[in-house]
């Protein structure tokens, strides 16, 4: 079976077990994902790849990590993800990526991602939950951060946290490859 094929039978159990799991109707959870219903219904069938952006909205709207809702195999307390079966989720024709490294529930979903950004390229976020928080720590570049509208320069070696329940976009507007790690932890859902 092909990796994304994969991914997306899993994605489609996953959202079926967690809104299952949550009490949520498909118009619930369509309406606090801000995604269609129709949508919902098409990756619970596995018959679509959404994208990221729509993967975190329901991961979000379920409390749940984009890992979980990508998970195949439940395993032991210590979850080792090798080197060859981190995921891909967004790249663009430049050479832009964002990678998911690892996740976990912790009380909610955390994540950490590795991300390259090639010059003059840029990757927008719509608002997590409140009490969203991201921490980023820039390798190599200058990272231009958006916050709500607010620029902020992230040199090499500098590191950067935020509440995320506003728009961001993390940008390159240098000449060099911006390289950063990423953690994510978004709260449970009450």
């Amino acid at each position: 079976m092909a990796d994304l094929d994969l991914l997306t039978r899993s994605l489609a159990r996953n959202v079926k077990r967690w809104r299952t799991e949550r009490g949520f109707t498909l118009d619930m959870l369509a309406a606090r994902a801000g995604v269609s219903r129709g949508m919902l219904i098409q990756i619970e069938q596995a018959r679509t790849n959404p994208s990221i952006g729509t993967i975190v909205k329901i991961g979000d709207a379920l409390g749940v990590s984009v890992p979980t809702l990508l998970d195949y195999e439940r395993g032991p307390q210590v979850r080792i993800v090798p080197a060859d079966q981190t995921v891909r989720l967004w790249e663009s024709e430049g050479g832009s990526y964002n990678r998911l490294l690892a996740g976990t529930e912790a009380p909610g979903p955390l994540e950490m991602w590795e991300w390259l950004l090639m010059p003059g390229e840029s990757s927008e976020s719509d608002p997590h939950p409140a009490g969203t928080v991201e921490l980023v720590h820039v390798t190599a570049g200058e990272l231009t951060l958006t916050v709500d509208g607010e620029e902020h320069r992230v040199p090499a070696g500098a590191s950067a946290s935020f509440e995320a329940n506003t728009p961001h976009t993390y940008g390159n507007a240098g000449d060099e490859p911006v390289r950063m790690y990423m953690t994510v932890s978004v709260p449970p859902v009450q």
